[in-house]
């Protein structure tokens, strides 16, 4: 049986992680795949799209009734995506996940929890 940490090393073996300073310096596409209440709690970061990990597979299939037109938009023109979670284990299946859809994606290594330790700009209101 397979556990969450066999996931999480699976998707680490194949998925490129980036430190939080790097990420905000390139600038790139943010997506946060955490759930809505979690906007509310840790706060957001500010421009991030937000899909909920759940979703992420309907949001990025462009031919979903439900796509979201901003993630597509990124994978017609090659943009590279940062993923980020909470602390790095659903952003990095995220990562994965867009990869395998023919999307550019990274994870940012231990998600907002290390985006905040790094001093990095989080807005308080979700």
């Amino acid at each position: 049986m397979k556990t969450l940490a066999d996931y999480v090393n699976e998707a680490k073996a194949v998925t490129e992680e980036i430190e939080p300073a790097r990420a905000a310096a390139e600038g790139n596409l943010l997506l946060d795949v955490r759930e809505a209440a979690e906007l509310g709690a840790e706060g957001a970061l500010e421009g991030a799209l937000h899909v909920p990990r759940g979703l992420l597979e309907a949001k990025a299939d462009p031919a979903s009734p439900v796509r979201d037109e901003r993630l597509v938009a990124a994978r017609e023109e090659n943009e590279t995506i940062d993923v980020f979670c909470a602390v790095g284990a659903r952003g990095v299946m995220a990562a994965m996940t867009l990869g395998e859809m023919g999307y550019r994606a990274r994870n940012i290594a231990g998600g907002i929890k290390a985006w905040k330790e790094a001093g990095l700009p989080v807005s308080a209101d979700g």
